[in-house]
């Protein structure tokens, strides 16, 4: 708690007064301020963008408890507006929206970001934060980039490593890197791919068009509990031998998080223009 009351001071009383509108989530094993602890990473994030008062920015994957869109509205101020764009997974995101007292600043579009309906250069920012992973393979993200860069003068994207400096980060890791193969053996298809390092970042914004003009690896030292999952889901594999393996590394990856705690592992930054 000590280093989320830190981090709360760093971004200022109008952050701090958002985030405490936010209620306890009632969801173990997480811990009950989870939601408050990943939008207070997203507000130490978006520090990096300096975004102007007053534009209108757009966010893709805006995912369905508007973690991101809060302080993306709360940076836009009073005459701005979030454009925020999802595909289907919409979730709480109005309930959340409505608790913080940002509903006159967010317009929810349901879409494809690969096929956005604004004019070009209608938008000052586009923001993609821990949603390259939701995106699909290469050749659909750079649709979508391509898209992001054409409606806004600059693109800034943020997503996790695939490094850690802390076991309590090597935790996350684990367990994360676990979703993916146990989602897919368990229906075939693969969900929430793995983390790309920078350099895979850059090169996907470059493929699109854009021009990187900073790039950077921020460590927000706060808990982040996202990537568990239930040990059933492991026990519902139906290979005997895969399904074995399976269990024994969400042992190990569960065991490490009782260890050690679990971490946001550092998160790349990438802001481009085309």
């Amino acid at each position: 708690m000590d280093r989320f009351l830190r981090q709360v001071a760093s971004v200022g009383s109008e952050a701090a007064a958002i985030l405490s509108r936010v209620p306890d989530q009632h969801s173990p094993p997480l811990r009950p301020d989870w939601l408050r602890c990943e939008m207070l990473e997203r507000f130490l994030l978006l520090k990096e963008a300096c975004i102007p008062a007053g534009t209108s920015v757009l966010e893709v994957a805006a995912g369905p408890h508007a973690i991101t869109t809060v302080p993306l509205a709360a940076l836009v101020g009073e005459g701005g507006t979030v454009v925020a764009v999802e595909r289907e997974r919409w979730g709480h995101f109005r309930e959340v929206v409505g608790w913080t007292g940002m509903g006159d600043r967010v317009s929810p579009v349901m879409g494809d970001a690969g096929a956005l309906p604004f004019r070009t250069r209608s938008l000052s920012a586009a923001f993609c934060v821990h949603g390259i992973r939701s995106l699909g393979e290469d050749d659909s993200i750079v649709r979508i980039l391509r898209e992001m860069l054409r409606v806004a003068s600059s693109v800034f994207l943020a997503e996790s490593l695939p490094e850690a400096r802390s076991d309590a980060q090597k935790a996350h890791l684990a367990m994360y890197d676990l979703r993916s193969k146990v989602f897919e053996a368990r229906t075939g298809k693969a969900d929430d791919l793995p983390y790309r390092p920078l350099g895979q970042l850059r090169m996907l914004v470059e493929r699109s068009g854009g021009k990187v003009r900073d790039s950077k690896v921020i460590d927000v030292d706060l808990p982040h509990a996202l990537a568990y999952f239930p040990r059933k889901y492991a026990e519902g594999v139906s290979d005997p031998n895969l399904r074995q393996e399976l269990l024994q590394q969400w042992d190990r990856a569960n065991q490490l998080a009782h260890d050690h705690g679990v971490d946001h592992p550092p998160v790349g930054i990438v802001q481009a223009s085309r």
